[in-house]
């Protein structure tokens, strides 16, 4: 019996939470996880969303805050309180500088990958076959090095490819 939610503190007594989330991930891939902490490196961030998470939450999130995200990930997003949105809004002088280029028709094919769409769908919106859709995104993969969905969706807001505010 898979529960629907977890919220996830990353310091715990006895592990760490962001491997935790890993683990729920692969043993109920269904069960959304949002990650709860005081931490505010960007790196710990997009670590949580690489291994699964649903989102992240600073502790001072407000109440409302809070039940929005669980919405939104309980909806299949990837949700974020407010401070973390402006958090991982700005790129790092590094990340900006290592950014790898995507053709315009990767980066139309990213955009609609984050809304959730199949290639099969997205073949049918963009006139293409799905064979060509796979192939831009093996490219968008190799190009990234992200294979999940979540972890192409951090790389687009980061990037500036989709507005984080697209997004909920």
């Amino acid at each position: 019996n898979e529960a629907d939610i977890v919220l996830l503190d990353i310091t715990l007594p006895d592990t760490n939470g962001i491997e935790l989330c890993a683990e729920i991930k692969r043993a109920a891939p269904k069960t959304s996880v949002i990650m709860l902490s005081n931490r505010s490196e960007r790196s710990i961030i997009m670590q949580c969303i690489q291994n699964g998470a649903s989102g992240y939450l600073l502790k001072n999130a407000t109440i409302d805050e809070l039940h929005s995200c669980i919405r939104g990930a309980l909806s299949g997003n990837i949700v974020f309180c407010n401070e973390v949105k402006e958090i991982i809004s700005r790129p790092s002088h590094n990340e900006l500088s290592g950014i790898p280029r995507l053709t315009k028709r990767e980066k139309e094919i990213l955009k609609l990958l984050t809304e959730g769409k199949t290639s099969v769908v997205i073949a049918e919106e963009l006139f293409l076959s799905p064979l060509t859709v796979d192939t831009h995104r093996k490219n968008i993969i190799r190009k990234t090095g992200i294979k999940s969905v979540s972890g192409l969706t951090v790389y687009a807001i980061l990037n500036n490819l989709i507005d984080i505010n697209e997004v909920e």
